[in-house]
Protein backbone atom coordinates (compact mmCIF):
# COMPACT_ATOMS: atom_id res chain seq x y z
CA UNK A 1 0.00 0.00 0.00
CA UNK A 2 1.34 3.61 -0.83
CA UNK A 3 2.57 5.21 2.36
CA UNK A 4 2.65 8.72 1.19
CA UNK A 5 -0.56 11.10 0.73
CA UNK A 6 -1.42 15.16 0.02
CA UNK A 7 -4.43 14.44 2.92
CA UNK A 8 -4.79 11.63 6.10
CA UNK A 9 -7.91 12.19 7.61
CA UNK A 10 -8.05 10.47 10.59
CA UNK A 11 -11.96 9.52 11.31
CA UNK A 12 -14.20 7.82 8.95
CA UNK A 13 -17.20 9.35 10.65
CA UNK A 14 -19.72 12.14 8.39
CA UNK A 15 -17.00 14.99 8.74
CA UNK A 16 -14.22 12.47 7.60
CA UNK A 17 -15.43 10.27 5.13
CA UNK A 18 -17.15 13.08 3.38
CA UNK A 19 -13.74 15.11 3.92
CA UNK A 20 -11.70 12.13 2.22
CA UNK A 21 -14.10 11.90 -0.74
CA UNK A 22 -14.44 16.01 -1.45
CA UNK A 23 -10.36 16.22 -1.03
CA UNK A 24 -9.92 13.37 -3.78
CA UNK A 25 -12.64 14.63 -6.06
CA UNK A 26 -10.24 17.69 -6.02
CA UNK A 27 -7.16 15.82 -7.33
CA UNK A 28 -5.47 14.96 -3.82
CA UNK A 29 -3.96 11.92 -2.75
CA UNK A 30 -6.33 11.27 0.00
CA UNK A 31 -6.31 8.23 2.90
CA UNK A 32 -9.09 7.96 5.59
CA UNK A 33 -8.62 6.12 8.60
CA UNK A 34 -10.99 4.56 10.74
CA UNK A 35 -10.72 2.05 13.77
CA UNK A 36 -14.32 0.60 14.36
CA UNK A 37 -13.90 -1.77 10.98
CA UNK A 38 -16.78 0.13 9.38
CA UNK A 39 -17.20 3.59 7.90
CA UNK A 40 -19.50 6.21 9.10
CA UNK A 41 -18.38 7.01 12.01
CA UNK A 42 -21.21 6.81 15.71
CA UNK A 43 -23.82 8.70 13.24
CA UNK A 44 -24.33 5.66 10.77
CA UNK A 45 -23.26 2.40 13.50
CA UNK A 46 -24.65 3.29 16.75
CA UNK A 47 -26.44 7.14 16.03
CA UNK A 48 -28.11 8.93 14.05
CA UNK A 49 -29.31 6.49 11.24
CA UNK A 50 -30.08 3.59 13.58
CA UNK A 51 -31.91 5.45 16.22
CA UNK A 52 -34.07 6.77 12.84
CA UNK A 53 -34.46 3.42 12.41
CA UNK A 54 -35.92 2.56 15.53
CA UNK A 55 -38.12 5.79 15.73
CA UNK A 56 -39.59 4.74 12.04
CA UNK A 57 -40.34 1.27 13.24
CA UNK A 58 -41.56 2.20 16.78
CA UNK A 59 -43.95 4.89 15.32
CA UNK A 60 -45.11 2.71 12.61
CA UNK A 61 -45.78 0.07 15.72
CA UNK A 62 -47.46 2.97 17.66
CA UNK A 63 -50.10 3.87 14.74
CA UNK A 64 -51.20 0.45 14.00
CA UNK A 65 -51.93 -0.76 17.54
CA UNK A 66 -53.50 2.90 18.74
CA UNK A 67 -54.67 5.37 15.75
CA UNK A 68 -55.27 3.17 12.37
CA UNK A 69 -59.09 1.25 13.98
CA UNK A 70 -60.13 4.92 14.75
CA UNK A 71 -59.07 5.75 10.78
CA UNK A 72 -61.24 3.00 9.49
CA UNK A 73 -58.06 0.70 9.01
CA UNK A 74 -58.81 -2.14 11.27
CA UNK A 75 -56.15 -4.52 12.05
CA UNK A 76 -55.87 -7.25 14.97
CA UNK A 77 -53.75 -9.51 17.08
CA UNK A 78 -51.00 -6.49 16.31
CA UNK A 79 -47.64 -8.24 17.73
CA UNK A 80 -43.93 -6.62 18.29
CA UNK A 81 -40.74 -8.30 17.77
CA UNK A 82 -37.82 -6.50 19.13
CA UNK A 83 -35.63 -9.13 17.22
CA UNK A 84 -36.77 -8.85 13.78
CA UNK A 85 -36.78 -5.06 14.65
CA UNK A 86 -32.94 -4.89 15.13
CA UNK A 87 -32.49 -7.08 12.40
CA UNK A 88 -34.49 -4.75 10.24
CA UNK A 89 -32.11 -1.73 11.62
CA UNK A 90 -28.70 -3.70 11.40
CA UNK A 91 -29.69 -4.76 7.84
CA UNK A 92 -29.84 -0.87 7.07
CA UNK A 93 -26.72 -0.09 8.35
CA UNK A 94 -25.03 -2.54 6.69
CA UNK A 95 -26.13 -1.43 3.63
CA UNK A 96 -25.18 1.93 3.96
CA UNK A 97 -21.69 1.66 5.48
CA UNK A 98 -20.70 -0.93 2.23
CA UNK A 99 -22.29 2.03 0.36
CA UNK A 100 -19.59 5.01 1.71
CA UNK A 101 -17.32 2.09 1.18
CA UNK A 102 -18.44 2.22 -2.46
CA UNK A 103 -18.04 6.00 -2.50
CA UNK A 104 -13.87 5.39 -1.69
CA UNK A 105 -13.51 3.05 -4.24
CA UNK A 106 -15.25 5.44 -7.26
CA UNK A 107 -13.21 8.37 -5.90
CA UNK A 108 -9.87 6.55 -5.79
CA UNK A 109 -9.72 7.27 -1.32
CA UNK A 110 -7.43 4.77 0.26
CA UNK A 111 -9.32 3.18 3.27
CA UNK A 112 -6.65 2.08 6.12
CA UNK A 113 -8.32 0.07 8.79
CA UNK A 114 -6.97 0.60 12.64
CA UNK A 115 -6.69 3.30 15.44
CA UNK A 116 -4.13 6.18 13.68
CA UNK A 117 -1.53 8.52 16.11
CA UNK A 118 0.34 11.61 15.02
CA UNK A 119 3.97 11.85 15.80
CA UNK A 120 4.84 14.93 13.86
CA UNK A 121 3.43 17.14 11.36
CA UNK A 122 3.35 14.66 8.59
CA UNK A 123 3.77 11.65 10.21
CA UNK A 124 0.42 8.86 11.31
CA UNK A 125 0.93 5.51 12.54
CA UNK A 126 -1.94 3.16 12.32
CA UNK A 127 -2.30 0.58 15.14
CA UNK A 128 -4.39 -2.83 13.85
CA UNK A 129 -4.16 -6.29 15.32
CA UNK A 130 -0.66 -5.73 17.01
CA UNK A 131 0.98 -4.49 14.03
CA UNK A 132 1.72 -0.87 13.42
CA UNK A 133 2.02 1.21 9.95
CA UNK A 134 3.46 4.51 9.06
CA UNK A 135 1.87 7.06 6.19
CA UNK A 136 3.08 10.51 5.27
CA UNK A 137 0.98 12.98 5.01
CA UNK A 138 1.62 16.60 3.41
CA UNK A 139 -2.30 17.55 5.47
CA UNK A 140 -3.64 15.90 8.60
CA UNK A 141 -7.18 16.30 9.53
CA UNK A 142 -8.60 15.12 12.82
CA UNK A 143 -12.41 13.70 12.47
CA UNK A 144 -12.15 11.88 15.59
CA UNK A 145 -15.51 12.35 16.57
CA UNK A 146 -17.12 12.08 20.41
CA UNK A 147 -18.22 9.67 22.52
CA UNK A 148 -21.41 9.50 25.19
CA UNK A 149 -20.25 11.53 28.55
CA UNK A 150 -21.61 9.74 31.59
CA UNK A 151 -21.84 11.65 35.04
CA UNK A 152 -19.39 11.37 38.20
CA UNK A 153 -19.58 7.96 39.92
CA UNK A 154 -21.68 6.82 37.17
CA UNK A 155 -20.28 3.45 35.66
CA UNK A 156 -22.24 2.71 32.38
CA UNK A 157 -22.16 -1.01 32.16
CA UNK A 158 -24.08 -1.75 28.94
CA UNK A 159 -26.44 -3.51 30.73
CA UNK A 160 -29.07 -2.23 32.87
CA UNK A 161 -26.97 1.20 33.38
CA UNK A 162 -26.67 2.53 29.53
CA UNK A 163 -26.03 4.79 26.79
CA UNK A 164 -27.49 5.94 23.49
CA UNK A 165 -25.28 2.75 21.95
CA UNK A 166 -27.06 0.37 24.31
CA UNK A 167 -30.30 2.04 24.36
CA UNK A 168 -30.10 1.25 20.28
CA UNK A 169 -29.91 -2.45 21.13
CA UNK A 170 -32.18 -3.65 23.56
CA UNK A 171 -32.91 -7.23 23.92
CA UNK A 172 -36.56 -6.78 25.13
CA UNK A 173 -39.10 -3.52 25.69
CA UNK A 174 -38.13 -2.60 29.31
CA UNK A 175 -41.15 -1.78 31.84
CA UNK A 176 -39.55 1.00 33.31
CA UNK A 177 -36.71 3.18 31.96
CA UNK A 178 -35.34 6.43 33.87
CA UNK A 179 -33.27 8.76 31.18
CA UNK A 180 -30.90 11.13 33.02
CA UNK A 181 -31.11 14.22 30.72
CA UNK A 182 -33.62 16.00 28.48
CA UNK A 183 -31.78 16.45 25.75
CA UNK A 184 -32.11 15.35 21.67
CA UNK A 185 -30.67 11.78 22.24
CA UNK A 186 -32.00 11.25 25.50
CA UNK A 187 -35.72 12.40 24.41
CA UNK A 188 -35.61 10.50 21.30
CA UNK A 189 -34.58 7.21 22.86
CA UNK A 190 -37.31 7.76 25.18
CA UNK A 191 -40.30 8.27 22.37
CA UNK A 192 -39.27 4.60 20.69
CA UNK A 193 -39.00 2.93 24.44
CA UNK A 194 -42.44 4.57 25.12
CA UNK A 195 -44.15 3.78 21.97
CA UNK A 196 -43.24 0.17 22.17
CA UNK A 197 -44.62 -0.07 25.64
CA UNK A 198 -41.92 1.35 28.53
CA UNK A 199 -43.18 3.50 30.86
CA UNK A 200 -40.24 6.06 30.47
CA UNK A 201 -39.12 8.78 33.39
CA UNK A 202 -36.81 11.85 31.99
CA UNK A 203 -34.51 13.39 34.91
CA UNK A 204 -33.27 16.43 33.93
CA UNK A 205 -30.95 18.99 35.75
CA UNK A 206 -32.85 22.04 34.46
CA UNK A 207 -36.41 23.22 34.78
CA UNK A 208 -36.84 23.26 30.87
CA UNK A 209 -35.93 20.23 28.37
CA UNK A 210 -33.64 20.43 25.30
CA UNK A 211 -31.52 23.32 26.46
CA UNK A 212 -30.84 25.20 24.36
CA UNK A 213 -33.99 25.55 21.92
CA UNK A 214 -36.52 28.51 21.92
CA UNK A 215 -38.23 28.26 25.58
CA UNK A 216 -41.58 28.19 24.02
CA UNK A 217 -40.99 25.43 21.74
CA UNK A 218 -39.21 23.63 23.69
CA UNK A 219 -42.51 24.16 26.52
CA UNK A 220 -44.98 23.07 23.90
CA UNK A 221 -42.55 20.01 23.33
CA UNK A 222 -42.74 18.96 26.67
CA UNK A 223 -46.50 19.15 26.99
CA UNK A 224 -46.95 16.65 23.46
CA UNK A 225 -44.54 14.20 24.82
CA UNK A 226 -46.47 14.05 28.61
CA UNK A 227 -49.49 13.95 26.75
CA UNK A 228 -47.64 10.93 24.63
CA UNK A 229 -46.88 9.29 28.16
CA UNK A 230 -43.39 10.61 28.81
CA UNK A 231 -42.63 11.48 32.40
CA UNK A 232 -40.58 14.17 33.53
CA UNK A 233 -38.69 15.19 36.51
CA UNK A 234 -37.56 18.81 36.01
CA UNK A 235 -34.60 20.84 38.03
CA UNK A 236 -33.45 17.43 39.28
CA UNK A 237 -30.15 16.78 40.67
CA UNK A 238 -28.89 13.01 40.03
CA UNK A 239 -27.08 12.28 43.19
CA UNK A 240 -26.62 8.35 42.35
CA UNK A 241 -26.89 5.71 40.13
CA UNK A 242 -26.67 1.92 40.82
CA UNK A 243 -27.33 -1.33 39.32
CA UNK A 244 -27.97 -4.80 40.62
CA UNK A 245 -28.71 -8.35 39.11
CA UNK A 246 -31.90 -6.83 36.63
CA UNK A 247 -32.58 -3.33 38.14
CA UNK A 248 -31.25 -0.11 38.48
CA UNK A 249 -31.94 2.72 40.94
CA UNK A 250 -31.66 6.53 40.07
CA UNK A 251 -31.81 8.91 43.08
CA UNK A 252 -32.17 12.57 42.59
CA UNK A 253 -33.11 15.99 44.39
CA UNK A 254 -34.90 18.37 44.18
CA UNK A 255 -33.15 21.84 42.98
CA UNK A 256 -35.83 24.27 44.97
CA UNK A 257 -37.15 21.92 47.36
CA UNK A 258 -34.34 19.75 48.11
CA UNK A 259 -36.66 16.68 48.16
CA UNK A 260 -35.05 13.50 47.79
CA UNK A 261 -36.47 10.59 45.26
CA UNK A 262 -35.12 7.24 44.41
CA UNK A 263 -36.93 5.50 41.40
CA UNK A 264 -36.56 1.53 40.74
CA UNK A 265 -36.32 0.63 37.00
CA UNK A 266 -35.28 -2.20 34.66
CA UNK A 267 -32.62 0.36 33.02
CA UNK A 268 -31.36 3.58 33.23
CA UNK A 269 -30.45 5.61 30.04
CA UNK A 270 -27.66 8.34 30.45
CA UNK A 271 -27.82 10.99 28.11
CA UNK A 272 -26.28 13.61 29.52
CA UNK A 273 -24.03 14.60 26.00
CA UNK A 274 -21.29 13.96 24.78
CA UNK A 275 -17.20 14.82 24.36
CA UNK A 276 -14.59 15.17 21.88
CA UNK A 277 -12.80 11.73 21.10
CA UNK A 278 -9.04 12.81 20.99
CA UNK A 279 -7.71 9.87 23.04
CA UNK A 280 -4.85 8.19 21.79
CA UNK A 281 -4.02 10.18 19.40
CA UNK A 282 -0.99 12.18 20.85
CA UNK A 283 -2.16 15.82 20.60
CA UNK A 284 -0.29 16.50 23.83
CA UNK A 285 2.94 15.40 22.71
CA UNK A 286 2.85 16.99 19.10
CA UNK A 287 1.66 20.47 21.02
CA UNK A 288 -1.63 20.72 19.26
CA UNK A 289 -4.05 22.90 22.01
CA UNK A 290 -7.58 21.59 23.41
CA UNK A 291 -9.83 24.30 25.70
CA UNK A 292 -11.13 23.80 29.08
CA UNK A 293 -13.93 21.27 27.36
CA UNK A 294 -11.50 18.86 25.28
CA UNK A 295 -12.48 20.57 22.12
CA UNK A 296 -9.20 21.09 19.65
CA UNK A 297 -8.40 24.65 19.09
CA UNK A 298 -8.85 26.08 15.64
CA UNK A 299 -8.41 29.10 13.56
CA UNK A 300 -10.70 30.64 10.94
CA UNK A 301 -9.37 27.90 8.61
CA UNK A 302 -9.80 24.74 10.51
CA UNK A 303 -6.20 25.11 11.34
CA UNK A 304 -4.64 23.74 14.60
CA UNK A 305 -1.80 24.95 16.72
CA UNK A 306 0.23 22.97 13.57
CA UNK A 307 -0.98 25.20 10.75
CA UNK A 308 -0.59 21.29 8.38
CA UNK A 309 -3.24 19.86 10.60
CA UNK A 310 -6.52 20.44 10.33
CA UNK A 311 -9.72 19.45 13.01
CA UNK A 312 -13.64 19.27 12.14
CA UNK A 313 -16.89 17.92 13.26
CA UNK A 314 -17.17 16.91 17.35
CA UNK A 315 -13.95 17.40 18.40
CA UNK A 316 -14.00 21.01 17.60
CA UNK A 317 -16.74 23.23 19.10
CA UNK A 318 -20.32 24.20 17.83
CA UNK A 319 -23.19 21.96 17.53
CA UNK A 320 -22.36 17.86 17.09
CA UNK A 321 -24.48 17.41 14.19
CA UNK A 322 -23.73 14.65 11.49
CA UNK A 323 -24.32 17.81 8.86
CA UNK A 324 -22.34 20.31 10.40
CA UNK A 325 -19.28 18.30 10.30
CA UNK A 326 -20.25 17.27 6.70
CA UNK A 327 -20.06 21.05 5.93
CA UNK A 328 -16.69 21.14 7.68
CA UNK A 329 -15.06 18.71 5.83
CA UNK A 330 -16.09 19.93 2.48
CA UNK A 331 -14.59 23.70 3.31
CA UNK A 332 -11.16 21.88 4.79
CA UNK A 333 -10.80 19.74 1.98
CA UNK A 334 -11.66 23.27 -0.45
CA UNK A 335 -9.42 25.19 1.54
CA UNK A 336 -6.50 22.18 1.16
CA UNK A 337 -6.86 22.56 -2.11
CA UNK A 338 -6.73 26.60 -2.54
CA UNK A 339 -10.43 27.47 -2.74
CA UNK A 340 -12.58 29.31 -0.63
CA UNK A 341 -14.21 26.65 1.72
CA UNK A 342 -16.44 28.11 4.28
CA UNK A 343 -19.30 26.91 6.83
CA UNK A 344 -22.11 29.71 7.56
CA UNK A 345 -23.18 28.78 11.00
CA UNK A 346 -26.05 30.93 11.32
CA UNK A 347 -27.83 28.67 9.36
CA UNK A 348 -26.99 25.15 10.48
CA UNK A 349 -30.49 24.00 11.44
CA UNK A 350 -31.17 20.96 14.61
CA UNK A 351 -33.56 18.35 14.40
CA UNK A 352 -35.44 15.92 16.90
CA UNK A 353 -36.67 13.19 15.31
CA UNK A 354 -39.62 12.24 17.61
CA UNK A 355 -43.34 12.03 16.80
CA UNK A 356 -43.87 15.02 16.31
CA UNK A 357 -40.60 16.45 14.92
CA UNK A 358 -39.18 19.58 15.92
CA UNK A 359 -36.16 21.53 13.53
CA UNK A 360 -34.69 25.03 14.41
CA UNK A 361 -32.12 27.13 12.33
CA UNK A 362 -30.86 30.72 13.41
CA UNK A 363 -31.77 32.50 16.61
CA UNK A 364 -34.30 31.59 19.38
CA UNK A 365 -36.33 34.34 20.96
CA UNK A 366 -33.95 34.38 23.84
CA UNK A 367 -30.67 34.76 22.07
CA UNK A 368 -32.16 37.75 20.59
CA UNK A 369 -33.10 39.63 23.35
CA UNK A 370 -29.82 38.74 25.06
CA UNK A 371 -27.94 40.56 21.90
CA UNK A 372 -30.69 43.60 22.32
CA UNK A 373 -32.13 42.59 18.72
CA UNK A 374 -35.40 44.07 18.24
CA UNK A 375 -37.46 41.67 16.48
CA UNK A 376 -41.23 40.51 15.31
CA UNK A 377 -42.53 36.93 15.60
CA UNK A 378 -44.94 35.16 13.06
CA UNK A 379 -46.64 32.12 14.16
CA UNK A 380 -49.13 29.50 12.80
CA UNK A 381 -50.72 26.47 13.80
CA UNK A 382 -50.64 22.91 12.19
CA UNK A 383 -53.96 22.72 13.55
CA UNK A 384 -55.11 25.44 10.56
CA UNK A 385 -53.47 23.10 8.09
CA UNK A 386 -55.67 20.97 5.60
CA UNK A 387 -52.87 18.66 4.95
CA UNK A 388 -52.23 18.40 9.07
CA UNK A 389 -55.74 18.26 9.64
CA UNK A 390 -56.66 15.38 7.18
CA UNK A 391 -53.56 13.41 8.26
CA UNK A 392 -54.29 13.66 11.62
CA UNK A 393 -50.78 15.73 12.44
CA UNK A 394 -52.15 18.86 14.32
CA UNK A 395 -49.82 19.21 17.03
CA UNK A 396 -47.64 22.07 16.77
CA UNK A 397 -46.64 25.45 15.13
CA UNK A 398 -44.38 27.05 12.91
CA UNK A 399 -42.38 29.93 14.79
CA UNK A 400 -40.91 32.46 12.13
CA UNK A 401 -38.81 35.51 14.25
CA UNK A 402 -37.60 38.63 11.85
CA UNK A 403 -35.78 41.59 12.37
CA UNK A 404 -38.37 44.20 13.18
CA UNK A 405 -36.80 47.10 10.52
CA UNK A 406 -34.85 44.93 7.54
CA UNK A 407 -38.05 42.22 7.66
CA UNK A 408 -34.76 39.91 7.68
CA UNK A 409 -35.62 36.19 8.85
CA UNK A 410 -33.34 35.39 11.63
CA UNK A 411 -34.44 32.79 13.31
CA UNK A 412 -37.17 29.48 12.43
CA UNK A 413 -38.73 27.16 14.92
CA UNK A 414 -40.76 24.35 13.83
CA UNK A 415 -42.59 21.60 16.24
CA UNK A 416 -44.69 19.62 14.03
CA UNK A 417 -44.87 16.96 10.95
CA UNK A 418 -42.34 16.87 8.80
CA UNK A 419 -40.39 19.54 10.56
CA UNK A 420 -36.82 18.24 9.55
CA UNK A 421 -37.63 18.29 5.99
CA UNK A 422 -39.70 21.87 5.81
CA UNK A 423 -36.47 23.29 8.14
CA UNK A 424 -34.42 22.95 5.15
CA UNK A 425 -36.75 25.59 3.03
CA UNK A 426 -36.14 28.07 5.96
CA UNK A 427 -32.38 27.12 5.87
CA UNK A 428 -32.00 27.71 2.44
CA UNK A 429 -33.93 31.46 2.53
CA UNK A 430 -31.74 32.25 5.26
CA UNK A 431 -28.96 31.54 3.44
CA UNK A 432 -29.54 33.40 0.79
CA UNK A 433 -30.87 36.62 3.53
CA UNK A 434 -34.04 36.37 2.73
CA UNK A 435 -37.01 38.59 4.91
CA UNK A 436 -40.65 37.34 6.35
CA UNK A 437 -42.09 38.81 2.90
CA UNK A 438 -39.86 37.35 0.42
CA UNK A 439 -41.29 33.85 2.37
CA UNK A 440 -44.77 35.19 2.47
CA UNK A 441 -45.01 35.98 -1.43
CA UNK A 442 -43.40 32.37 -2.49
CA UNK A 443 -45.92 30.40 -3.55
CA UNK A 444 -46.66 27.23 -1.29
CA UNK A 445 -48.27 23.96 -3.12
CA UNK A 446 -51.24 23.07 -1.73
CA UNK A 447 -52.14 21.11 0.27
CA UNK A 448 -48.82 20.68 1.79
CA UNK A 449 -47.53 21.29 5.30
CA UNK A 450 -45.07 23.77 3.71
CA UNK A 451 -48.17 25.84 3.43
CA UNK A 452 -47.86 26.53 7.40
CA UNK A 453 -44.09 28.40 6.94
CA UNK A 454 -45.95 31.09 4.47
CA UNK A 455 -48.85 31.56 7.13
CA UNK A 456 -46.47 32.35 9.22
CA UNK A 457 -44.19 34.64 7.51
CA UNK A 458 -48.02 36.23 6.86
CA UNK A 459 -48.40 36.49 10.44
CA UNK A 460 -45.17 38.10 11.08
CA UNK A 461 -47.07 41.15 9.56
CA UNK A 462 -50.22 40.16 11.50
CA UNK A 463 -52.03 39.11 8.14
CA UNK A 464 -52.20 35.45 8.34
CA UNK A 465 -54.98 33.65 5.76
CA UNK A 466 -56.58 30.55 7.43
CA UNK A 467 -55.82 31.55 11.03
Amino acid sequence: MENNFDVIVIGGGPGGYVCAIRAAQLGLKTACIESRGALGGTCLNVGCIPSKSLLNLSDNYKKAKKEFNEQGIEISDIKLNIEKMMVNKNKSIQVLTKGVEFLFKKNKVTYVKGKGAIFSKNDVVVYENGKKNSYKGKNIIIATGSSPASLPGVEIDEKNIISSTGALSLSKVPKTLAIIGGGYIGLEMGSVWSRLGSKVTVVEFLDHITPGMDREISNEFQKILKKQGINFKLNCKVTSVSSGSNKATVEFIDNKTSEKTRLDCDKVLVSVGRTPYTEGLNLNKIGIKKDEKGRIEINDKFQTSINNIYAIGDVIKGPMLAHKAEEEGIAVAEIIAGQAGHVNYNVIPGVIYTSPEVAAVGKTEEELKKEKINYKIGKFPFLANSRAKVNNETDGFVKILADAKTDKVLGVHIIGPHSGDMIAEMALGMEFGASAEDIARTCHAHPTHTEAIKEAALSVDKRPIHF
